[in-house]
């Protein structure tokens, strides 16, 4: 399973997990600002402990393609 997920047609282009409107952008934010495993999948449920771990990897990837999780960029 594919846990980051590339549309262009959805949320901008911006990568997201499994298809839903969650972007990576706003969980690397929430890991950024201190929020632990928990308290993400606390508030959003429907994640899943995979995903939140997929997180690095996929911005990783996304950056490394000369792409910007910036939307004004």
């Amino acid at each position: 399973m594919s846990r980051i997920t590339f549309d262009p047609n959805q949320c901008g282009g911006r990568p997201c997990i499994r298809g839903m409107r969650i972007r990576v952008k706003d969980v690397l934010e929430l890991l950024a600002a201190g929020e632990t495993e928990e308290s993400i999948l606390a508030d959003y449920p429907y994640l899943e402990r995979e995903d939140v771990r997929a997180v690095p990897s996929g911005y990783f990837k996304w950056s490394n393609q000369g792409r910007s999780l910036n939307p004004l960029v």
